[in-house]
């Protein structure tokens, strides 16, 4: 009877997050899920203290992160930056679509998957529409603006939300975090790029009339905040740093950086600071807490066991099977059934295999990797996809769900065999 309320409670919160019938938040209805979680009994109090414990810095910080994005978006930054690589391009179609996916990454890295997919990507749709860009060469390049968004979120902890999860339950380090992973996102960017260009080649432009584009100087709306960004984003990336040596939780270093950015443009005249933070991920608190309480309601069951059980008989093979196994397992429960609850399902069973620290370790960065890019295989693999697919349906460009399956799958696998393999391989080195 408690399995079935579990998997039936499970099921039931995460098609409602997926679907959002008639606008429901995902923060009320995952709340709720974890509500009716404790009051079946299928989870405990002490459940939810260690649930809270193990999301409240990551979900801080990416609101932080997020906040920082959307005043940085609204002075012009990102476009500014995204002016500086066309016109670098020099007319080239191909550098202009090999710089456009460097400065997605690179937004990745800093600003998390979410604000790379989210900001950049309209700024290059408005890009095509002022280089008269075709349908098709348009959609290559907001296609390739998405993807390149999850397949670089590897580098940094708060490169993507389920990074920060991830560091947080295992106790991952910043520094360490970066040792281990910034290599393999270059292999996964990598990839990623000679995978978009084999499946865009064709569509992409030859020539583009960059003269027409505006002078990235005219994209700062408020010089001054502007300057400021640069001196906050430092001391941002030296307390990342820092926060390790520390043992400071990331959060307090985020949040410092977001409130000194925000009150440095409280009188500016382009950035509204209350939709600002109307506009922030607050639900994203919410949601974590109460989905994560779900989730472990299926480890309270014995249901995480079974994915244990399966982790550890693979871990027996060896390292490589270890790895290959925890990022097979987590880009597929992903691609089915979203990346969040996933991350956190797979950091369970994980968690209770029996295999020695080290390798337990290198299945953790495995889930990592699954997580952030097996999302990219089906539309409903992370939230941020489905309102990316809005708001390109809003200007015009319309992916069905069967075309983005059929990118996506040709695409992510390969990426995702090939960055594990990387993992794998540099783990040896680092360990």
């Amino acid at each position: 009877m408690a399995v079935a309320l579990a998997v039936g409670l499970f099921v039931v919160v995460l098609a409602l997050v997926i679907i959002q019938p008639r606008g429901l938040s995902i923060g009320w209805t995952a709340l709720g899920g974890g509500i009716l979680a404790l009051g079946l009994g299928i989870v405990s109090w002490a459940n939810v203290d260690a649930v809270v414990h193990i999301v409240w810095d990551a979900t801080l910080t990416f609101v932080a992160i997020i906040l920082i994005s959307l005043v940085l978006d609204a002075i012009g930054f990102f476009q500014w930056a995204a002016l500086h690589m066309a016109r670098l391009s020099r007319g080239s179609g191909l550098k202009l679509f090999l710089l456009l996916t460097l400065l997605g990454a690179g937004v990745a890295m800093f600003f998390a998957n979410d604000g790379a997919a989210l900001i950049l990507t309209p700024i290059v749709y408005e890009q095509t529409k002022v280089l008269k860009l075709d349908y098709q060469a348009t959609l290559a390049l907001v296609m390739a603006s998405g993807f390149i968004a999850d397949t670089t979120s590897l580098p940094l902890v708060v490169s993507n939300l389920v990074n920060i999860v991830s560091a947080n339950f295992f106790h991952l380090g910043f520094a360490s975090f970066a040792v281990r992973m910034v290599p393999v996102d270059l292999v996964a960017f990598l990839a990623s790029v000679l995978a978009l260009y084999v499946l865009y080649r064709r569509t992409l432009p030859k020539q583009v009339e960059v003269a027409s584009l505006d002078n990235p100087a005219s994209a700062i709306r408020d010089p001054k905040v502007f300057r400021a960004a640069w001196w906050i984003l430092a001391f941002l990336l030296m307390g990342y740093f820092a926060s390790q040596a520390l043992n400071w939780p990331i959060a307090v270093f985020a949040g410092l950086a977001s409130v000194s950015l925000l009150a440095m443009a409280r009188k500016s005249p382009v950035v509204r600071i209350r939709h600002v933070i109307k506009e922030a991920p607050w639900k994203i608190v919410v949601f974590s807490v109460g989905m994560y309480v779900v989730v472990f309601g299926l480890r309270n069951v014995g249901l995480t066991h079974i994915l244990s059980e399966l982790l550890s008989n693979a871990a027996d093979h060896g390292p490589l099977a270890a790895t290959m196994s925890s990022g097979l397992l987590a880009a597929g429960l992903s691609s089915v059934m979203n990346n969040m609850p996933s991350v956190m399902i797979n950091a369970l069973s994980i968690h209770d295999t029996g295999v020695a620290l080290g390798l337990k370790t290198a299945m953790a960065y495995a889930n990592v990797v699954g997580c952030d890019l097996g999302p990219k295989i089906t539309p409903i693999g992370s939230l941020a996809t489905l309102l990316w697919l809005h708001v390109l349906e809003r200007r015009g460009i319309r992916i069905t769900w069967g075309y983005y399956f059929r990118v996506g799958i040709m695409m992510t696998v390969p990426v995702l065999l090939i960055t594990l393999a990387a993992l794998w391989a540099w783990s040896a080195v680092v360990a």
